[in-house]
């Protein structure tokens, strides 16, 4: 198959096997792919599992003919990508090896010599020219083993990403990529969310036209879609609004509860609801819609003194995988002695930012009046959100939503004609009360500033603590002009037609501008309130919480030069030049400060 004029795929598909790394199963099987470059000088780029090895090298003969390579690069020493080096060497006697210092010890480790005599040494930031083609290496470590190196082509702008967007099932599998590239990412990467975050941000600085992993399809359109998937799954951001149930039950009344609890969230306008018999369902399937939802439900017995044995695993599943960020909620039943919700609490205990629902539903033997008040009670606590953001069920009139108002980060969200528009900001303030009159202040070169005077109205969104560094970048690190900042969100809207977010709030208000003050830099909007709704009991995102929590920490350890005030970018060099913008967020040289 050829990538581009001169990249071929030289791949294998595995249709024989049944367990992937001896626990996931592949229906649909595996791809192992490898990819030759042809130029001045020819690499190829990994190798395959060690039973296609002469499939694999008889591939490589088709394009090459009898001509040699020059390089193989091993990016990943995993063996479903390193198995054939060894036959690879024997049958090419002058081909020399590319890969990073960590790489050639285990090379050793697994083939008895790491090939000193035809090594070409290579760390984050080297390059290999090929002739016209160019390859630029970034280290990656962790993603997911500590000797992956990811491959930039310059000249076809392309990406090979070990195993970065990697999926379960062969090439020939006709089957939705997302869905296996997320139980892939989750089962096997998903512990390193903070490397991934790392490379993704190195990432962003290049011009990717075609990603090239090593398990799964070649990528060509829209990578923003892919990219922006990996991105939330590696910030542990819920990629889907919705409820996982996950149960296991004895004699069918945990069972019950759970199946009647779905029902009671679909009445209450859940958007999506799963429910998940771990006994007997695909476990990493599971696990991967544990990732993928907003909330979860967590529906067990007592046993032992402890939990059933399928709960307890899937519980370790997600702690090892760095479960956070989500919302959970507990039925626990037990005949003498319930202890499944204190004994789920505990195992939890080192995730971070978990909400737990006010509602605990306990069941005694088998359900009773009670516990299906409880069942009531728990569906509508884990709906009230969707509840509110839906314009026929909310209370549009809750001015709670006031008490909101602090120092805290805001997205005001405006329309220019049919586009919608947000902006980060942290001055909103309630000047008077009778009648309620919000001021909000915006910067006069803001797009934001100018949409509004045209129109009049705005939403201000309250950010709560919940909002990852990625709304932040969305909507405060470039302008509405040339960006569409709902490109990749689809937002809910308010009785004045406006955009308010889908998730990372706890309320909103629909402004009216009624008067505006012309403050030289900035202007002053006086507005009343036409509608407020409260969606949930999440805190505000306060500026002192985002700053200490949310915004990155920039890796500043033996480094010289500049670091950006907003997003910790840093800019090795003893001079910033005066006309530097910063790449992730569009700062110029001003918010730059020295590294001390």
């Amino acid at each position: 198959m050829k990538i581009t004029k001169d990249i071929y795929y030289v791949g294998v598909n595995d249709h024989d096997v049944d367990l992937f790394e001896g626990q996931y199963r592949v229906p649909n099987g595996m791809s192992y792919n490898s990819y030759v470059i042809e130029d001045e000088k020819t690499a190829v780029m990994d190798t395959v599992d060690i039973r296609f090895g002469e499939e694999w090298l008889s591939n490589i003969k088709s394009v090459l003919g009898e001509r040699e390579p020059d390089y193989l690069v091993i990016q990943h020493m995993e063996p479903d990508h390193s198995a054939n080096i060894f036959k690879f060497m024997e049958t090419y006697k002058s081909t020399k090896i590319v890969s990073s210092v960590k790489a050639f010890a285990m090379m050793k480790q697994f083939f008895g010599t790491d090939f000193p005599e035809r090594q070409v040494v290579v760390g984050d930031g080297g390059s290999l020219s090929l002739g016209e083609h160019v390859l630029n290496f970034v280290a990656a470590p962790m993603v997911h083993w500590p000797e992956v190196i990811v491959t930039y082509d310059s000249r076809d702008k392309v990406l090979f990403s070990a195993d970065g967007f990697g999926k379960f099932g062969a090439l020939d599998a006709d089957e939705p990529w997302a869905d296996e590239a997320r139980r892939y990412y989750i089962g096997i990467v998903g512990k390193y969310g903070a490397q991934v975050q790392n490379l993704l941000k190195k990432a962003a600085a290049l011009d990717i036209a075609t990603i090239c992993p090593l398990h799964g399809p070649v990528l060509k359109e829209n990578l923003g879609y892919y990219l922006g998937l990996y991105d939330t799954w590696s910030s542990y951001t819920p990629e889907t609004d919705g409820i996982l149930i996950a149960y296991t039950s004895v004699y069918g009344h945990t069972k019950e509860a759970a199946l009647k609890l779905a029902e009671k969230l679909r009445e209450n306008e859940c958007p999506n609801v799963v429910v998940r018999d771990l006994a007997r369902c695909d476990m990493a399937e599971a696990v991967a819609e544990a990732f993928q939802y907003s909330k979860i439900v967590l529906a067990t017995t007592t046993y032992n003194a402890e939990i059933f044995p399928f709960m307890c695993d899937f519980i370790e599943h997600l702690t090892e995988r760095n479960f956070q960020n989500r919302t959970v909620a507990i039925i626990e039943n037990g005949s003498w002695a319930p202890l499944a919700a204190k004994v789920i609490k505990q195992k939890l205990a080192s995730c971070k930012n978990l909400s737990f629902a006010d509602t605990l539903v306990t069941i005694k033997s088998a359900l009773n009046d009670e516990n299906l008040k409880q069942l009531d009670d728990l569906a509508k606590e884990l709906c009230r959100d969707y509840l509110a953001k839906d314009s026929d069920t909310a209370d549009k009139n809750d001015l709670n939503a006031l008490f909101n108002i602090g120092y805290g980060l805001y997205v005001v969200t405006s329309k220019d004609g049919e586009k919608d528009n947000g902006m980060i900001l942290n001055s909103v303030t309630q000047v008077t009360n009778t009648p309620n009159r919000i001021a909000v202040t915006i910067n006069k070169k803001s797009f934001s500033h100018d949409i509004i005077k045209k129109t009049g109205v705005m939403n201000v969104n309250c950010l709560s603590k919940d909002a990852p560094f990625s709304v932040f970048e969305n909507f405060g690190f470039r302008s509405g002009r040339d960006a569409d900042k709902f490109a990749e969100i689809t937002p809910c809207r308010s009785d004045n037609g406006l955009a308010f977010l889908p998730r990372y709030i706890n309320s909103f208000m629909s402004l009216k501008v009624e008067s505006y003050v012309d403050l030289d830099t900035h202007g002053m909007f006086i507005c009343t309130i036409t509608e407020a709704r409260v969606i949930s009991d999440v805190e505000t995102m306060t500026y002192t919480y985002y700053q200490n929590n949310v915004k990155p920490k920039p890796n500043t350890s033996g480094k010289k030069g500049w670091v950006c005030k907003i997003c910790g970018y840093v800019y090795e060099g003893d001079t910033l030049p005066e006309d530097f913008v910063c790449p992730l967020c569009k700062h110029g040289a001003a918010d730059f400060e020295p590294i001390e």
